[in-house]
């Protein structure tokens, strides 16, 4: 995984709630095993039409929002737990989802895949989506080592919680093995105090 500290980037604000995993990604691309591809197929249902053209209609299709932060209604990664749903975020190249809840599942997939879901007070996600929707250029900077997310230029700042051991990893660009091996000498060390 990529190191994560600080992102700094404009954002695509997606305003509606409770978005499940089968409209992230619809069950019928599950079929490869492989994370990479599916940033084709994220919200394919929302993305095009019935006739495979693009919906101009669906935000992720405005030219004029673009950047590697998704800002989505409340309940976002809701249903089922396929782990597809962070691949096609990350694929597509979401680095951050902000919203003011997160399933517990989903939560744990995306970080398990470098994709850092920032909780919000539902307050302060009004304010985002309003910023953003007004104003396209608006960069908002995440910042995991202090755990904040700010409106660049402004004021509007809040914190964020982030599992200590999952932070750790992100930080240094970890994955569940990265972190045991970056501990292999403490773990050795401790072994040959061991008397069988």
């Amino acid at each position: 995984m990529e190191k994560f500290t600080t992102l700094t980037s404009t954002a695509i604000p997606m305003n509606i709630e409770n978005v499940d995993t089968d409209q992230i990604i619809p069950a019928r691309f599950l079929k490869a095993t492989d994370r990479e591809g599916f940033g084709d197929n994220l919200f394919r249902d929302w993305r095009y039409n019935k006739t495979g053209n693009l919906n101009p209609d669906f935000v992720l299709n405005h030219p004029e929002y673009s950047g590697s932060i998704l800002v989505a209604g409340d309940n976002f990664g809701c249903g089922s737990s396929r782990e597809h749903a962070a691949w096609a975020l990350t694929d597509y190249g979401f680095k951050v989802i902000v919203s003011s809840f997160f399933a517990d599942i989903f939560k744990g997939n995306a970080l398990n895949n470098g994709l850092l879901p920032v909780q919000v007070s539902p307050d302060f996600l009004k304010v985002l989506l309003s910023e953003i929707t007004e104003k396209s250029t608006t960069k908002l900077v995440v910042n995991i080592e202090n755990q904040s997310i700010s409106i660049e230029g402004t004021s509007f700042q809040e914190s964020f919680d982030i599992d200590a051991y999952k932070k750790t990893c992100m930080i240094n660009g970890y994955d569940d093995i990265d972190y045991l091996l970056s501990k292999k000498e403490t773990i050795e060390a401790f072994e040959k105090q061991k008397t069988y």
